[in-house]
């Protein structure tokens, strides 16, 4: 085995061919929604399972084999090191293949990838999270590590949105941070539901409404790519400048290692040189490529 230690985590090889993947045996199966899945997992080798990190934001490549592989982000927060966790939505052969798995069935794993969200930036700020639907996975871990290094950052606030009740994910997760008197958060859904008795409108709508302040202030942006462009409209309405907008576009990756050319957006290549971006980085790209 090689390793590299890396500034955005160790990345572990089981040989010299970087597409080789570790065994991971999947703990546990949550349905998130009618076509989302989170997996919770470990490494079968003990020695891994021990020396694994990576950073929030960051992705990996998981495989069911003799299917195929596909890129998700690493969904759990680094600083709960006891299993790992991804999150995926039931669209193609290799997600069709996940969701047929259970408990104690066996995946391949190749990562960490990608550059993560920089802690270092956003520590001591205010930190203002926009999400849609599965969009959330990626923010949830950066979440969750803010929570655990709360004294580390400023007002916490949550905005995500779905297109109904049933599509909202990780709604333990929401319920626990409406409990946290540290934490604003608020929920919203597409249009009137019977069952739904909070805030209707679409999240870029919702978000003008609540106007979070940009003193001091970072937004974390993950969703459907027609979310993010009308989103970030709307920060720079609210006085966030394009430094002060990050987000994910984990999206647009196949290989994982900048290889195959499949996420190339611009001059940028999503998974060498994201998937965490400043507006900055693409705002002139980002609404006709993404």
């Amino acid at each position: 085995m090689t390793v590299t230690d890396m500034s955005q985590g160790k990345r572990f090889f089981a040989s010299e061919n970087v597409y080789l993947p570790h065994i991971a045996i999947i703990e546990k199966v949550i349905d998130e929604t009618p076509g989302v899945k989170t997996f919770h997992f470990n490494f079968k080798d003990e020695k891994l399972r021990k020396e694994f990190s990576f950073k929030s934001g960051q992705f990996a490549e998981y495989s069911v084999l003799g299917v195929g592989e596909a890129p998700f982000c690493i969904s759990s927060s680094p600083s709960r090191s006891d299993h790992l966790e991804f999150a995926t939505q039931q669209v193609g052969k290799v997600t069709n293949a996940l969701h047929r798995l259970g408990v104690g069935a066996e995946i391949g794993f190749r990562g960490p990838y990608g550059n993560g969200f920089p802690l270092d930036f956003l520590q001591g700020k205010n930190l203002v999270f926009v999400g849609g639907g599965i969009g959330l996975a990626p923010l949830r871990s950066l979440i969750w590590n803010a929570i655990d290094n709360r004294d580390k950052y400023e007002n916490i606030d949550i905005i995500y949105g779905a297109r109904s009740p049933d599509d909202l994910c990780f709604k333990y997760d929401l319920d626990t941070w409406d409990k946290d008197k540290t934490i604003n958060i608020i929920s919203t859904i597409d249009r009137e539901d019977k069952s739904w008795s909070g805030r209707v409108g679409f999240v870029p709508k919702v978000l003008e409404e609540v106007a979070p302040s940009a003193s001091n202030a970072v937004a974390i942006v993950c969703g459907p790519p027609v979310m993010i462009r009308f989103t970030f409209p709307v920060l720079i309405k609210l006085g966030f400048t394009p430094e002060q907008m990050i987000t994910t576009l984990e999206k647009k990756m196949t290989c994982g290692i900048g290889k195959c050319g499949r996420c190339n957006i611009g001059n940028l290549y999503v998974c060498r040189d994201g998937p965490v971006f400043t507006y900055a980085q693409i705002k002139n790209f980002v609404s006709s490529e993404y």
